[in-house]
């Protein structure tokens, strides 16, 4: 898959490793709604900022029957520590191969000052609990991104 998924599609499935210990994947959000947020890498200012949003809005989430999941291709223990150091609740997968990341065409060509080189586009996929994708929201800014997206579960 590529970045050609639309709202409709099925979501790709995936299986990944997740802080802690064990998997987490699709289909154990099955029946559910899932906010699935892609950012580029733990710890960093705006990735930082992204989490602990999500994090702060988790209960109302859950309210709105959904599970939120941040996916980047930082490693395990990497997620443990930023977790840890952040006092976070939601659940980090971590794609080091970037199965899921390429899955959900969100491995792009990016550029900082001049330099061209390939990252995670920050991008959210709220899936719906048919397991179609209900909204992407790509390019994310992340002030006030988790609201939209809690507004945007809610009304699902």
């Amino acid at each position: 898959m590529s970045d050609d998924l639309q709202t409709g599609d099925p979501a790709p499935g995936f299986t990944l490793p997740r802080d802690g210990e064990g998997t987490i994947s699709l289909a154990d959000c099955a029946g559910r709604k899932l906010a699935l947020y892609f950012y580029p890498r733990d710890d960093t200012s705006g990735c930082t900022a992204e989490a602990i949003a999500f994090n702060t809005l988790m209960p109302e989430f859950d309210a709105a029957g959904a599970v939120v999941i941040g996916v980047s291709p930082d490693s395990v223990a990497s997620h443990d520590k930023f977790k840890t150091k952040h006092g976070l609740a939601i659940p980090l997968a971590a794609d080091p191969e970037r199965s899921a990341i390429e899955a959900y065409g969100v491995w792009k060509e990016k550029s900082m000052y001049g330099r061209k080189y390939f990252g995670v586009e920050r991008t959210t996929f709220l899936i719906g609990p048919d397991g179609r994708i209900a909204r992407i929201w790509r390019k994310v800014k992340v002030p006030k991104h988790a609201e939209e997206v809690l507004a945007a579960a809610k009304a699902l």
